[in-house]
């Protein structure tokens, strides 16, 4: 019996007898799996490789926000060693070190 007859059947069962309190418990429960399974089947990971699936796309994902981290960590690096580095060159320039050499 799938979710959808456990579902049409409490649905028949609580429209005969009346809901109690189980029934529409059962009737949440089952309303619940098979709309968790309609999601999962619309988004293409119903099929058992969906796990591992998502697992690689975490790791890709985690390995994309560490490399982004670490080329901003290299660029503000960079920057800065320009920065000194022209710093630097002004500094000789004002002291006049090229005419020293």
């Amino acid at each position: 019996m799938t979710p959808s007859d456990t579902l049409a059947s409490l649905l028949a069962q609580a429209n005969q007898d009346g809901a109690n309190l189980v029934t529409l418990r059962a009737i949440v429960e089952e309303t619940t799996e098979v709309a968790t399974d309609r999601v999962l089947d619309r988004f293409g990971l119903a099929d058992p490789n969906a796990e591992s699936d998502l697992d690689e796309l975490r790791e890709l994902l985690r390995a994309w926000r560490d490399a982004k981290a670490s080329a901003w960590k290299a660029f503000v690096e960079w920057a800065i060693r320009a920065l000194l580095a022209a710093l630097l060159i002004g500094i000789a320039v004002r002291l006049g070190v090229w005419e020293m050499l």
